[in-house]
């Protein structure tokens, strides 16, 4: 058994940083440029089909077992590394069970009406030229309230996507203008985890983090409603005479009533009320089997041998409603909690591979070495950036990517003067929003997932996600509003 005497760590927060003293930096790149060179192969010449269905997956475990090797080589033991990915695993749990009963949701929203309903009177609502910056903000304010960009997709987000791919706007368009949306609301609103979490790790408190976000997250949110705006306005929609007959069918499939509403109503309400995600969920799940057995008996019925077994099959697995409009058809289908698996096999292989990157300490001398080559202020906002753009894409998770940086960058910006709140929200224009545009991490597996649109379709009309980390570097190249260490 190996005594691990050139192992350290640094507890934070529920987070421990491992540094290895014998990992040198080009050890600890060479699982990084291997899966990135695996991935990248992958995705552009083999269409994401290498080894089937669960190419990604397979390769981040490929990823994972060569970190072992580097690890084993640096004389790190197994038990190191299996205790960092079990502490990983165990930190997904919850959300793993969210995205189960999202896709339960998803089923059993589907054949008691909800979503139909929802698209229905979206239609007559939200016109194609506001639909885009509308989404933008509807789900903003959702985020805002509830602190979480993952409920908001969960709920308004995938109506949003119905409604809009009804109206003929593209998947990509719709889901960047939620995401967009969800992940400002995320930022602002001190009730959500990571923007707790960013002032903490930086040494700053939660309020003076928040006010001096505004100062970045406004202008990025300000550019991207006026992007979308002009997107609305140039979209190619499939017309009023199109959306007539959609609604007389779904009208003639479903008992549709505004009653219905009551089920997505209660589960807001219930988050709102800061009810446990996973309580108010399952609410959300047995109030629309509920509705399902009321309205849409025929629904069932025609689902299965009876309504029980319409219902389970809706929660569980596949259901597809044939109706008399193919792009219909097409909205009117849901996985049930077997079209999550996908997603979740993707987050448990992620976080196996990052356990075992941060078990070597591969992952502290990876930000260690970009702090070392901070020769200036803009160099340690950049450094900074990069660093969390970095844990995004090899550790797969947007917690590590703002503990790591966090509590090694938190002297550096002591040391050239520069208040707290510089770092902690720097993390969050980094490590926060762009969590989600990797198709690895455990963001953009979850957003993809329960929005039904893959990241390589959204990733451009994610405006506010991949423009944060440019805003936070151009007021640091420019020195607006860099915030000093007040003098003792």
């Amino acid at each position: 058994m190996q005594d691990d005497k050139n192992i350290s760590e640094i507890k934070a927060d529920h987070e421990t940083i491992i540094e290895n003293s014998e990992l040198n930096i080009w050890e600890a790149l060479i699982p990084v440029i291997l899966l990135m060179g695996l991935l990248f192969y992958n995705i552009t010449f083999k269409d994401g089909e290498w080894f089937g269905e669960y190419s990604n997956q397979f390769i981040l475990l490929i990823g994972g077992a060569i970190a072992a090797i580097v690890g084993f080589y640096n004389k790190v033991s197994f038990d190191r590394m299996l205790t960092e990915v079990w502490a990983n695993l165990k930190s997904v749990f919850i959300p793993i069970m969210i995205l189960f009963l999202v896709g339960a949701l998803a089923g059993t929203w589907l054949v008691s009406g909800v979503i139909p309903a929802m698209v229905y009177y979206g239609l007559q609502v939200l016109s194609p030229s506001i639909f885009l910056p509308a989404s933008v903000v509807i789900a903003a304010l959702i985020s805002i309230a509830t602190g979480s960009s993952w409920t908001t997709s969960a709920t308004v987000g995938i109506a949003l996507v119905g409604i809009g791919t009804a109206l003929g706007i593209a998947p990509g368009m719709i889901a960047g203008a939620v995401i967009s949306g969800a992940y400002f609301g995320d930022k602002m609103s001190p009730l959500s985890d990571t923007t707790n979490l960013a002032p903490a790790m930086a040494g700053t408190d939660l309020f003076t983090h928040i006010r001096y976000m505004t100062i970045t997250t406004i202008p990025t949110i300000v550019i991207t409603l006026i992007a979308f705006s002009i997107l609305s306005l140039n979209v190619e929609t499939t017309g009023s005479a199109d959306v007539s007959s959609l609604l007389v069918t779904i009208a003639s499939t479903f008992n549709i009533t505004p009653l219905l509403f009551l089920v997505p109503v209660t589960v807001i309400a219930l988050i709102l009320l800061k009810t446990k995600p996973l309580i108010a969920l399952v609410t959300g799940v047995l109030l629309a089997a509920v509705f399902a057995y009321i309205f849409q008996t025929d629904i069932l019925n025609g689902l299965g041998d009876s309504k029980i077994s319409s219902l389970i099959t809706s929660i569980l697995t596949d259901t597809q409603i044939v109706t008399d409009n193919e792009k219909l058809n097409d909205l009117f289908s849901a996985g049930g909690m077997k079209g999550m698996l996908w997603t979740i096999y993707l987050i448990i292989c992620a976080m196996i591979f990052g356990g075992i990157m941060d078990g070597i300490g591969a992952l502290a001398r990876i930000t260690n070495a970009l702090l070392s080559i901070a020769t200036s202020v803009f160099g340690l906002f950049a450094s900074t950036v990069v660093s969390c753009l970095g844990l995004n894409l090899i550790a797969s998770d947007q917690y590590l990517a703002i503990v790591i940086p966090g509590k090694m960058f938190k002297k550096a910006y002591e040391d050239r003067g520069l208040a707290p709140e510089n770092l902690s929200r720097t993390l969050e224009d980094s490590g926060t929003v762009t969590s989600v545009l990797i198709p690895w991490n455990t963001c953009g597996a979850y957003q993809s997932g329960v929005l039904g649109v893959g990241i390589s379709e959204y990733f451009f009309y994610a405006i506010f996600n991949w423009l944060s980390p440019f805003t936070t570097l151009l007021f640091a190249a420019l020195n607006i509003k860099i915030r000093q260490l007040a003098s003792k």
